[in-house]
């Protein structure tokens, strides 16, 4: 790779190092400010900063003589300063070529020392410095430079304690969250097996409801329903016989519901209803929030000029595997039922397509 192209690449990389701290136009913060104020003390100079260099600008997170909260990164003497892996001292910026045409030495506030110790991501990428800044040429002791030193590594700790804590916080929200989750479909289920009856108004047909669930418009989650209303089926004697036919119909209605009622967005809802009359037929209703369709607008898949299209085939297997079947709501809810003791020829039903 070209010198200017690893250069960029590394570029890019401090970027991301000093973003993943998410400080930038923060607040100030004491823990911060105690730093700064401590340099300037130490050190003896009216100004001390936190300086951090952003892409085209120069932030400080904390700042002591100072009204303004950044500058361009183009004057800023901490972007000559990251380039350093210690300690970088300008006695005198009017003496040193790099500085002396600077507009904040020509101008106000007419700089004249600066020395900035490195803050350091915790992978070595630069992220800026803690800096002193006098208006007279001078020197730092020799304690007042291991000071300095000192302070900023305690300032780069206090980037990884506030990072660690963010990170912590979130963990612990994203857990809250999946916890919740799981508690409200732990809550779902168990009231749909405690044979909660929530479809009076959709089956009144129905004297028994064994199963109302939603669940995400995820296709992975077919399996799962398809499984608990088969074992349903199984437990009131309603499936003897027609478990195939049940099966892959529920299947195929589930998925009609997830790609085209939901477009595949998990974030949307598919409810399935099941319930198992005194006569043993069972009775399954699929219900998407989706713009419904036309079920006379399905294309005939048996039909010379459909056989190579994909159109219309779960309608159709749907219909041949079910003794009733219709859709209602404008066609965002097919209603199923298998009669007991009807049976269907399996092989009409090789393979599902969901469409």
């Amino acid at each position: 790779m070209p010198a200017d192209g690893n250069a960029d690449a590394k570029e890019q990389a401090r970027l991301q190092a000093l973003h993943g701290y998410k400080i930038l136009d923060t607040d100030p913060e004491k823990a911060f400010d105690d730093l700064t104020i401590l340099a300037s003390h130490i050190c003896e100079t009216p100004v001390a900063l936190i300086s951090l260099i952003d892409s085209d600008r120069q932030w400080f997170k904390s700042r002591v003589g100072l009204s303004v909260s950044e500058t361009p990164r183009e004057v800023a003497f901490c972007n000559i300063a990251i380039q350093q892996s210690d300690l970088f001292i300008v006695p005198d910026a009017t003496k040193d070529p790099r500085f002396s045409s600077n507009p904040f030495v020509v101008s106000d506030p007419k700089i004249r020392f600066y020395a900035g110790a490195p803050i350091t991501s915790s992978d070595g990428h630069p992220l800026g410095t803690l800096c002193v800044v006098d208006l007279v040429p001078r020197e730092l002791t020799v304690n007042q430079q291991n000071a300095l030193l000192a302070l900023s590594r305690q300032v780069q700790a206090q980037f990884e304690l506030r990072k660690n804590s963010m990170d912590l916080r979130s963990a612990l929200q994203e857990r809250d969250k999946a916890e919740a989750e799981r508690d409200r479909t732990i809550v779902e289920l168990k009231n749909a097996l405690d044979h909660v009856s929530r479809l009076s108004g959709l089956l009144p047909a129905c004297s028994v409801c064994k199963l109302d669930i939603t669940i995400p418009a995820d296709p992975n989650a077919i399996s799962g329903v398809v499984d608990g209303v088969m074992q349903i089926a199984r437990e009131m004697k309603c499936a003897e016989g027609n478990e195939y036919q049940i099966d892959l119909a529920l299947r195929e209605a589930l998925a009609n519901a997830i790609v085209h009622g939901c477009e595949n967005d998990p974030t949307k809802k598919v409810e399935c209803c099941v319930a198992c009359t005194e006569s043993s037929d069972i009775v399954i209703v699929v219900r998407d929030p989706g713009q419904g369709f036309s079920p006379s607008a399905i294309p005939d898949p048996l039909t010379e000029e459909n056989l190579g299209s994909g159109h219309g085939r779960g309608i159709y297997l749907i219909n041949q595997l079910m003794d009733e079947v219709s859709f209602e709501r404008n066609g965002t809810e097919i209603r199923m039922r298998k009669v007991a003791g009807s049976s269907d020829d399996p092989s009409l039903a090789a393979t599902g397509t969901g469409d």
